[in-house]
């Protein structure tokens, strides 16, 4: 089956457009020779002259110019095709306290550098893994990830785990918590699907099912309100309540433990993308980036649980 080439046409349009075969050989950036060969044989495909050089140069045929309009056609296609995954936008799915609380200044920094055009989506973890599978979006950034096929994850950053409370509480001048204290006090639920529970239940030495969680408020933003009204106490990312234990509205309490619990954080692509796709760049750029600006070096094992935990 005979089919176009494209490079051919490529050819044949800047030899069009140039009026020149040298011209255009040179902006294509091959040899003269190379540019006559792919003409001819386009034209042998076709079964037409579409060139004709003459002492000034050359021009297109009654037969060229009938085809140029189709080769114009053909070019812009292909290069529309090309650049389907090459320029959009990269879409970016993240948990709610990666999302809310930790990414912005990672996205900044990564837009200045590299100019690109990019639209983020924060949701809850079991949200964001769907979205990921279902092609909605290029890359996602989670809490937890269950290491299924057909991924690619990485570690980009870890974040210790600690207790906060409202500042008159009894525990808000303690250096830190033992697992014994812990244990004796029920704790108030976060966003589900987060891997908190587990990470804590692990960390207690308990299985999931004995944790004590009291009322469960759906997100860090509820249970920071809740805690500062004093209506009980909380599991959070240290990171997630900078702002409100500087301002002295919480006190962060670290877990007894060298080192402390920490969570990892990841981010997962599909494995079917080539390495300069843009979500592999972004990728890569963040896990190098995050390592570049943290001071800490702590070995953590990524979270492999069931989704929805």
């Amino acid at each position: 089956m005979n089919t176009l080439n494209l490079d051919q046409v490529a050819s044949f349009l800047a030899i069009a457009r140039l009026e020149s075969f040298r011209a255009a050989a040179r902006e294509l950036g091959i040899s003269q020779g190379a540019i006559s060969q792919q003409l001819q044989k386009l034209e042998n495909l076709l079964g037409a002259r579409l060139v004709e050089r003459d002492p000034k140069g050359c021009r297109l045929t009654v037969e060229g110019r009938k085809f140029e309009s189709h080769a114009r056609n053909l070019h812009r296609l292909a290069t529309s095709a090309l650049n389907t995954f090459r320029e959009r936008r990269l879409v970016i799915g993240a948990s709610s306290n990666i999302g809310i609380y930790l990414l912005h200044p990672y996205l900044k920094a990564y837009g200045d550098q590299s100019e690109a055009s990019i639209d983020i989506q924060i949701g809850r973890n079991p949200v964001v893994a769907e979205q990921l599978a279902k092609g909605e979006i290029d890359v996602a950034l989670m809490e937890w990830w269950d290491e299924r096929p057909g991924y690619v994850s990485r570690i980009w950053r870890t974040e210790e785990m600690v207790v906060i409370v409202a500042p008159d509480h009894p525990w808000a001048r303690l250096p830190y918590l033992s697992c014994r204290q812990l244990r004796e006090m029920p704790m108030l639920g976060g966003e589900p699907g987060t891997g908190t529970g587990r990470l804590l239940a692990e960390y207690l030495g308990i299985e999931l099912e004995e944790l004590s969680i009291g009322a469960r408020l759906g997100s860090t933003d509820a249970v920071k309100q809740w805690v500062k009204a004093g209506m009980g106490v909380s599991l959070a990312l240290a990171g997630t309540v900078d702002d409100e234990t500087r301002s002295g509205k919480l006190v962060a309490i670290p877990l007894e433990g060298n080192p402390p619990p920490r969570k990892a954080l990841q981010v997962v692509w599909r494995d079917s993308l080539s390495d300069e796709h843009a979500a592999c760049r972004f990728g890569t750029w963040l896990v190098e980036s995050a390592a570049l600006s943290h001071q800490k070096n702590v070995q953590v094992q990524p979270a492999c649980w069931p989704l929805g935990v």
